[in-house]
């Protein structure tokens, strides 16, 4: 009996097998994205203290390209203390990806008029669509925004995990 036929197809199926594990292994990447941004505070009903803000806004990041993306968040005074909690974050990509992340921190007063920096303040990825479908990572964020007009800038910096599709 020859086994030759069947020791190729054992060989091939293995070959198929790891070639498919190799094309979707994971990556973990840093992730920086840089933008602007318009926040409009009001009544929000999810959130506890219910007030939040929604957010908008655009940048550019090395690992992304260019970006838009949109929040909302909840906001609790405390003196001139605002804690900003229950983000939730859209960044998608020019290819029509998707990032998914929570974020949290507080907005502190810097005693120039009206504008507040980030402290504190973190983000967790927890998913996506295309080339971040089950994301994971995170990082800190930092930024700025004059609360009377709502404009501002922002700055994601950390490490992003997905899946390598080769």
């Amino acid at each position: 009996m020859n086994k030759l036929p069947l020791r190729v197809a054992a060989g091939a199926l293995w070959l198929a097998v790891s070639s498919a594990s190799m094309a979707d292994s994971s990556v973990t990447m840093p992730i920086e994205i840089k933008g602007t941004l318009t926040e409009i505070p009001g009544p929000s009903l999810r959130c506890p203290s219910r007030f939040g803000g929604v957010i908008i806004g655009r940048g550019e990041g090395a690992l992304t390209g260019p970006v838009a993306f949109i929040a909302n968040d909840c906001i609790t005074q405390s003196g001139t203390l605002f804690t900003f909690s229950a983000g939730k974050l859209i960044v998608l990509t020019v290819a029509g990806d998707q990032i998914f992340a929570d974020y949290s921190g507080q907005f502190v007063p810097t005693g120039v008029g009206s504008n507040f920096v980030f402290t504190g303040a973190t983000f967790q990825v927890t998913g996506g669509t295309g080339k971040f479908n089950k994301a994971s990572g995170g990082g800190n964020m930092t930024g700025a925004e004059d609360i009377s007009t709502g404009q501002g800038t922002i700055k994601l910096s950390g490490r992003i995990t997905y899946k390598n599709k080769n």
